[in-house]
């Protein structure tokens, strides 16, 4: 190699060498609007038509949908709707018991179904959250080896379908330094279970959320993105309690290709100044922002 061809090649961008570029996915989660319906005493059969309107409306073209949307009487509803809103289904979620052998067992195939339902949507993922156990005991370490080998049982076997398995956490998972967390990450294939971190629930499950992120590496797939201030949800996405710049930072050093999903929720003393469709644009209009996709 000449002199200039080596001055060439060291002047290529990064993206040509190997590292892989920053292309994340915006999508919305459709967790916000059941709390919504159930205020207004409406089922989300009753609903759907609207959540979906509402998403199209706010500017978003992705989503991901909990299990509710997908029951098998609704099913096909909901995916009519998504094409007719021209809205692409990416993920959908889902959660039960994997720390006994029985009730994991029967959730791996309540998943599986659901993943069957949606398949005409093409959705790339499964996002999934171990139940905890009743009264939020603690599962032993025994429980705790069932659960992380029927999770990565779960991942295998989602993958044979073409589609990943992203674990969720609340806060159960986070108790005791992030112990079920941790299980759970160390003890599965990467090759069959990948992470979707609720970075929020990181913060108030007391652990820090750089170094979650940073353990668990290229095996995010997703984030779940929500804020509060003092402590109480925000109606939208916005500055507050969690610092989302270095996150960005890092998400965008590290080439991600995942999705950040805006994941609006509710509580008791969470103040309502606006509709939620404008909240759901203006959340879209942040995360743009803080994260670079503009």
């Amino acid at each position: 190699m000449t002199r200039r061809q080596l001055l060439s090649t060291l002047a290529l961008p990064v993206t040509l060498s190997g590292a892989k570029p920053y292309k994340p996915v915006m999508a919305v989660q459709g967790y916000v609007w059941q709390q919504a319906l159930a205020r207004e005493k409406r089922s989300v059969a009753d609903g759907v038509d609207d959540v979906l309107a509402s998403f199209a409306t706010a500017g978003y073209n992705t989503v991901e949908l909990t299990n509710v949307f997908f029951t098998p009487e609704l099913a096909p509803r909901t995916l009519d709707l998504l094409a007719k809103h021209q809205l692409n289904l990416a993920i959908t979620y889902n959660g039960g018991d994997m720390h006994e052998a029985e009730g994991a067992a029967r959730t791996i195939d309540d998943t599986l179904a659901l993943a069957e339902r949606v398949k005409g949507a093409r959705i790339t993922a499964i996002s999934f959250n171990p139940n905890p156990k009743k009264g939020r005991v603690r599962k032993t370490d025994a429980e705790l080896e069932v659960q992380t080998k029927a999770v990565d049982d779960l991942g295998r076997r989602l993958r044979q379908q073409s589609l990943r398995l992203l674990v969720h956490e609340h806060a159960p998972e986070l108790a005791e330094n992030a112990r079920e967390w941790r299980h759970m990450l160390h003890g599965t294939n990467p090759k069959h279970v990948s992470i979707c971190l609720d970075v929020h629930w990181v913060s108030r499950g007391g652990q820090d959320v750089m170094t979650l992120l940073q353990e668990a590496g290229p095996r995010i797939g997703s984030l779940h993105l929500r804020n509060s201030r003092n402590g109480v949800w925000l109606e939208e996405l916005a500055d507050g309690d969690v610092d989302y710049a270095p996150v960005a930072a890092y998400l965008q050093k590290q080439g991600f290709q995942g999705y950040l999903v805006v994941e609006l929720a509710w509580e008791a003393a969470t103040v309502h100044t606006r509709d939620l469709t404008e909240n759901l644009r203006r959340s879209r209009l942040w995360t743009e922002r803080v994260f670079h996709l503009r």
